[in-house]
């Protein structure tokens, strides 16, 4: 189980994310349509003001069931150690247990 500060730290990130994401996409748009290098630098400067936590890459996949952020399965959300035990008690929909 990981932290609860870390998880909590996660949540205040998303909720970042989602507040700032028009503006930020609005700059970026702006940057891309510019050919001015002045212009370009000053759009840059008001990007680089919005809080660094808003950037949407800085937010890390982390297991719902757990908070770990290693080794998350995108498809389920869940970390590898929660798949195998769902799917093992037969939790989670179309897994099935592999034998050759």
């Amino acid at each position: 189980m990981a932290k609860k500060s870390m998880i909590a730290r996660e949540v205040k990130r998303k909720k970042l994310v989602k507040k700032y994401a028009a503006k930020r996409k609005s700059l970026l748009d702006e940057f891309k349509a510019a050919k001015d290098p002045m212009e370009r630098l000053e759009i840059h400067r008001k990007i680089q003001g919005l809080p660094r936590n808003s950037a949407p890459n800085r937010v890390r996949n982390r297991c719902w069931a757990t908070g770990k952020p290693r080794g998350v399965y995108r498809d389920f959300g869940l970390c590898r150690n929660q798949l195998r035990k769902r799917a093992h008690n037969g939790e989670l929909p179309g897994v099935v247990k592999s034998s050759w």
